[in-house]
């Protein structure tokens, strides 16, 4: 006989969910979530996720992910019980999609065929970016039911946080030729910003200082779209790199023996600056 701990299955986990949120006996908190209850977990678990693959913290990366996908279990068990739909027509609708957009890949389209292999001819990443977009477009004009025009920008998530929709909306304006013809234009326009932010400041309008620094980092978000780099993350870079600096100051003010009220900004700066010299 085996001394091997049993390995769960996708079908444990179903089956867990369900105990979690049966009526009577399951578990005080679960069994009264909603849709919308969960959505801040399923967010948190994301940008954990990113988190652990931005620091290579690859065996914490597994905890994470598995973290996410009890939030897509979740979310699955509950349109089970409205008798929307279930995991497994989550999995075919998402298999589905996948085969018709990588025609590449599926010639036939189908994902088990004798003859599915890939096209002989070399397809390079910008080719399958284009065909990937082709093929949305068409997806989406299928399903339309309205006759009138639909905004190419209706269906970004106003959910996003916002520097990533800021970047999706550039995006998606890009591609119908409303963009900067080079980065100069981008960089001119933060100047402007940047101008406009302090004339607020100095006029003490606090209610065009804030549409005007929204302005601003609207244009910084597009600077990061022409360099091709994601706006969270070069964020989340600096957050990172803000904490370690400051906690060079916390570990300096502990060793002295110091506290915050004790020290001037002079002193902060000077220890500040100590720290960078350290990064590099």
């Amino acid at each position: 006989m085996s001394n091997q701990p049993q390995r769960y299955s996708v079908e444990d986990l179903k089956y867990l969910m369900a105990r979690l949120r049966d009526p009577e006996s399951g578990c005080p908190w679960d069994k009264v979530q909603t849709f919308a209850t969960i959505v801040p977990y399923t967010l948190e678990e994301a940008y954990e996720v990113a988190d652990a693959i931005e620091r290579e913290d690859w065996p914490h990366l597994q905890d994470e992910l598995g973290d996410l996908l009890f939030q897509v279990i979740y979310y699955a068990q509950m349109a089970q019980e409205q008798t929307w739909f279930e995991l497994e027509d989550v999995v075919h609708g998402l298999v589905t999609k996948m085969v018709r957009r990588h025609p590449h890949v599926f010639a036939d389209g189908k994902l088990y065929a004798a003859n599915n292999t890939a096209s002989s001819t070399e397809v390079s990443q910008q080719q399958v970016k284009q065909r990937w977009d082709e093929i949305k477009a068409q997806e989406k004009a299928e399903v339309k039911q309205s006759t009138e025009p639909l905004s190419i920008l209706a269906d970004i998530p106003v959910g996003l946080p916002a520097l990533t929709r800021a970047a999706k909306i550039q995006k998606r304006a890009s591609k119908v030729g409303f963009d900067w013809p080079d980065i100069s234009g981008v960089l001119d326009k933060i100047r402007e910003e940047l101008d406009e932010v302090q004339e607020a400041v100095d006029a003490g309008n606090l209610s065009a200082a804030q549409e005007e620094y929204g302005d601003l980092l609207f244009a910084v978000t597009n600077l990061t779209r022409f360099l091709k780099q994601d706006p969270e993350t070069a964020l989340r870079g600096t957050n990172r790199k803000f904490e370690r600096r400051f906690a060079y100051i916390e570990q300096q003010l502990h060793q002295a023996g110091l506290s915050f009220d004790q020290v001037d900004l002079a002193q902060m700066d000077h220890w500040w600056d100590e720290a960078k010299k350290l990064e590099y």
